[in-house]
């Protein structure tokens, strides 16, 4: 399966929006300078000089030091990650929020019943630059659906940190192990939730019903997974609209957001 033009676009928007020198790519494809061009890094240079926080010859895909990365504050502030936890991996999420609906009452709300989302790394640009990273929700969510099973031989793949996916209606997946890099799969449950911001976007295009809750997610199994607790945070759409009128029994939104993913 060919990883699109648009997962492309999407995973060189999450890196090279601003010409700002971030980290260097796998493959020689790099961010640049603002000098005309030239490539700011030399065959000897690499993106470990920005502090890779999971050093290994099986990791491609850029992970910087974390350790002053501060995530955004939810309009109802979501309670802090727990004590002896750091955070590992930031990521943007592209994909779908999905719904059910009970064609006999078309005034019931819809129901939602999962999500299912590709994640691009931007852990440089949350430890690096923050302003940036909040626009890319709403950048993301006006390009492409990226494909859900990318050609691993494409350059862009190395910016992928892997997929989020639901196992049941209450059970949220994150699979962050590629060919690339292990940084560990997990299944979680919703702890806690605020309402998006009054002004958050409200769906493709500036089209829609409004963006998503911001969550805080804990690991279902503490014990039994490195990954413990993830935020997701900035959103940008995946709300759907107030009742069933109209609608198919089934069907998706689509959604942007940040993911800020917490470790043992």
């Amino acid at each position: 399966m060919l990883f699109t033009r648009a997962s492309f676009v999407i995973a060189l928007a999450t890196s090279v929006v601003a010409a700002a020198p971030l980290e260097r790519r796998w493959g020689g494809w790099g961010n640049w300078n603002h000098d005309g061009g030239r490539p700011w890094w030399t065959p000897s240079s690499s993106y470990l000089d920005f502090g890779k926080r999971f050093p290994g010859a099986d990791s491609n895909a850029p992970t910087c030091d974390l350790s002053q990365a501060v995530m955004p504050t939810a309009p109802t502030p979501l309670p802090a990650p727990a004590p002896g936890l750091s955070l590992s991996h930031v990521a943007i999420g592209r994909g779908t929020q999905n719904y059910t609906c009970d064609l006999t009452n078309a005034t019931a709300p819809p129901v939602a019943v999962g999500a299912k989302a590709t994640l691009f790394n931007v852990s440089c640009l949350a430890a690096d630059t923050p302003a940036l990273l909040a626009k890319l929700p709403s950048i993301a969510l006006d390009l492409p659906i990226p494909a859900s099973d990318g050609d691993d031989s494409s350059p862009a793949y190395q910016d992928i940190s892997g997929h989020h996916f639901f196992l049941d209606a209450t059970t949220p997946f994150f699979d962050l192990d590629t060919t690339l890099h292990q940084y560990g799969t997990g299944q979680f449950k919703k702890a806690n939730s605020s309402a998006a911001p009054t002004d958050a976007v409200l769906g493709t295009n500036g089209q829609g019903f409004g963006s998503v809750t911001w969550l805080k997610l804990d690991a279902k199994d503490a014990a039994g997974q490195v990954l413990q607790e993830v935020y997701r945070l900035n959103t940008a759409g995946g709300q759907p609209p107030k009742t069933c009128q109209g609608m198919a029994a089934a069907f998706e939104v689509q959604y942007s957001a940040e993911y800020w993913i917490w470790a043992q």
